[in-house]
């Protein structure tokens, strides 16, 4: 008898010495084949997960659902080193209610860089104001963005238009 059309028995096979031909041999190849096919297909699959950082998702959540944006602008905010910054923003949002709405409305904050920040007043008599109150102010602003946030704050007057050859005496 000729090894032809004689398959070796299929892994969890008995064993029969009576070798298998026909439909069974037919079924036994397909089940083997569908076996290698998902085999080949899962490990694909874990190389593509792997290469793209991805991982099965499930029934739960995960980072590719929607986000509320109060979570997603936290995360960018801490992921940029923008926390300073944006409490200082916060809290100048709030100036009338830090410094009173008298002194808000003739004096305005400019700018804040490297822990200092800088105020405009529009008169000399609120500069002065501000300068004197700058002491408070600055343990105020420190209570509300952490200690050491701000560690000066610098006053300046009105700005004045220089109008060039005013000194001049005109025709």
């Amino acid at each position: 008898m000729s090894d032809e059309g004689h398959i070796p028995p299929v892994a969890g096979d008995t064993g029969a010495a009576e070798p298998t031909r026909g439909i069974d041999l037919a079924r036994a190849a397909l089940t083997q084949a569908r076996a290698q096919a998902r085999t080949r297909y899962d490990h694909r699959q874990d190389q593509d997960r792997a290469r793209r950082g991805l991982k099965r998702s499930g029934s739960g959540p995960d980072d590719r659902d929607p986000q509320p944006l109060r979570q997603i602008m936290g995360r960018l905010v801490s992921e940029r080193g923008w926390q300073t910054p944006a409490a200082v923003h916060g809290v100048l949002q709030r100036w009338p209610e830090i410094v009173g709405p008298a002194l808000a409305a003739n004096c305005r904050p400019e700018r804040f860089e490297d822990g200092e920040l800088v105020v405009r007043a529009e008169s000399d008599n609120y500069a002065t104001q501000l300068r004197w109150l700058a002491p408070k102010l600055l343990a105020r602003l420190n209570q509300e963005l952490g200690d050491g946030t701000v560690t000066y704050i610098r006053v300046l007057g009105p700005a004045q238009e220089r109008r060039r050859g005013a000194w001049r005496a005109q025709p």
